[in-house]
């Protein structure tokens, strides 16, 4: 069975305070979450020291398996003289980093860097990144034990002009296809259609079934069955007043949430919407 997931992209928001309370306050509604739906929230890298601590001191195991710790990118090299960049390596260090802080009972160690976006509009559109780019960002994450969350979708242009069904296609084929079926099943893909981002617009629930169900069969060409075990989010301006209608669809295994993730009771509400 496709795992439904609920992943929070909160961008460049909130400072540290504000995110440790952000996060607190999702905590103290976890238990509002349905067993079978995963939470990720995906924070600023500045954020994910403090937070994996905050998930990874939850007491109660039934509520501490609903949440996951995710970042929002990393670097397309091991290590090296990129200044400003965060490699794979660097995330999948951080839990065990908590226990190295003074104070700190002997064996603690914090939730662990779970997840990465990567491949997100943004980052295609503000800074270039190419199919090429992202491919091997992607081997990096997977080759540190990270689960990846990759992000295809089309622009409005691309969506007039009836393209969509092709750029989408081509950002799977020419990354995903590159994959082992082994690496793949650390994938969850995300639609965006990129016209539908911080815009207010939603694509209808026909219309994104529709492309959700082309990205599955797509998939199943390179990797068969494996497609059915790969869940495929939403990503297009999901809140507390769709997303039930758009979790209802046979394709869609959920959503990445941008700004209605940076609201702990809508945030919430969205993964209740299964």
């Amino acid at each position: 069975m496709r795992q439904k997931i609920v992943a929070g992209n909160w961008k460049m928001n909130t400072t540290l305070a504000e995110g440790i309370e952000l996060v607190n306050q999702i905590v103290g509604k976890i238990e509002e979450v349905p067993q079978d739906v995963k939470l990720i929230v995906n924070t600023p890298f500045t954020h994910l020291f403090p937070v994996s601590k905050i998930i990874g001191d939850i007491k109660c195991p039934f509520c501490r398996s609903k949440i996951s710790l995710g970042a929002q990118n990393c670097a397309d090299k091991e290590k090296g003289a990129y200044t400003g960049e965060v490699s794979a390596k660097m995330l999948a260090s951080v839990s065990k980093a908590v226990g190295t802080v003074a104070g700190a009972p002997e064996g603690a160690t914090g939730a662990p860097v779970e997840y990465v976006i990567l491949g997100h509009s943004e980052r295609r559109g503000y800074y270039g990144e190419t199919n090429a780019i992202l491919l091997e960002k992607i081997k990096l994450a997977l080759s540190e034990g990270l689960k990846v969350i990759y992000c295809v979708g089309e622009a409005l242009e691309e969506r007039k002009a009836g393209k969509h069904f092709e750029v989408v296609g081509n950002e799977i084929k020419e990354v995903l296809f590159n994959l082992s079926p082994e690496q793949m099943k650390n994938i969850v893909v995300a639609y965006e259609p990129i016209w539908a981002i911080g815009t207010g617009e939603t694509a209808t629930k026909e219309q994104a079934q529709e492309i959700h169900e082309f990205i599955r069969k797509t998939l199943a060409e390179k990797f068969g069955a494996l497609a059915e075990e790969t869940s495929i989010l939403y990503g297009g301006s999901c809140k507390p007043s769709n997303a039930k209608e758009l979790f209802s669809q046979k394709d869609i295994d959920g959503g990445l949430i941008g700004g209605a993730s940076l609201k702990a009771d809508d945030f919430i509400a969205i993964a209740k919407s299964f």
